[in-house]
């Protein structure tokens, strides 16, 4: 953007609360598309496990746009006696309560594994961790069975055979791993990304969300920036901002519904 626009672009780092500060701060800012956020899968999970919010997750944004998605992916320790996904399913409903998989609690991993217990029938279990390395280190020793993580962090695992992946959780097979069959395959209807989209507070002029979109959309189709993201596991999906403000709306419908059914612990 900074080329495309021909003046500097300062990225600030607002950790904290799962995005929670830098999205306040955004909804706060001038509408004067000078102040950007980069929303993520997380975003409407957030809105879905919180109570209250210092904003609201849809009238407060100016969607401009998704740049990029990428699956989450179930996998497993090389030597596992569980061989793929409809294996796991099938042991699942066999032992209601004895699988395991790793999850951190209130994130996209921890929502996902739950809407396959709901649409699945089972009772695999969530054992909580602050992070993927410990995760890790448990299911290669098999304390647990299962993992689910981002394709960003499982797929050098992945390839390099520490991991023997079972499932990704996108829409339709991923060009990386084209073998590789999605949850959906299994279980219709259970599909879903993580993704990323630019956002800006919700009164910015149209006429400046729209030269947004644009460059949003230029930048995507250069092959430098299309071979960057498939490093990360990503795919370039660039939308409308209505498009994007639908997915959010939809999203947080279905993470609710799964908090509900679930009866997952809500914040505030």
């Amino acid at each position: 953007l900074a080329e495309r626009f021909g003046q500097p672009v300062i990225v600030e780092q607002k950790p904290g609360g799962a995005g929670l500060l830098a999205n306040d701060a955004l909804a706060k800012s001038p509408p004067d598309g000078h102040t950007l956020v980069l929303l993520s899968g997380a975003h409407p999970a957030t809105a879905a496990l919180n109570r209250a919010l210092p904003y609201d997750p849809v009238r407060d944004f100016g969607m401009v746009g998704t740049v990029v998605a990428y699956p989450l992916v179930i996998s497993v320790a090389p030597n596992s006696e569980i061989r793929s996904f409809p294996d796991l399913i099938a042991r699942a409903r066999d032992a209601p309560g004895k699988l395991t998989y790793s999850m951190t609690p209130g994130t996209l991993v921890h929502l996902l594994g739950e809407w396959i217990n709901i649409e699945a029938g089972t009772a695999i279990l969530g054992v909580p961790y602050k992070g993927s390395a410990n995760a890790l280190v448990d299911v290669l020793a098999g304390r647990v069975d299962a993992t689910i993580e981002t394709g960003t962090a499982s797929f050098g695992h992945i390839r390099s055979g520490k991991l023997r992946a079972l499932a990704l959780s996108s829409p339709a097979r991923h060009p990386a791993l084209p073998e590789l069959q999605t949850i959906s395959e299994t279980l219709p209807g259970v599909e879903m990304s993580s993704w990323l989209g630019l956002a800006v507070p919700s009164a910015t002029p149209r006429v400046i969300v729209d030269r947004l979109n644009r460059e949003i959309r230029a930048f995507l189709e250069s092959p430098e920036v299309r071979q960057r993201l498939a490093d990360l596991s990503g795919v370039p999906t660039p939308s409308s901002p209505e498009e994007m403000r639908a997915l959010v709306e939809r999203e947080i419908a279905r993470w609710k519904r799964v908090v509900e059914l679930k009866n997952i612990e809500r914040q505030n």
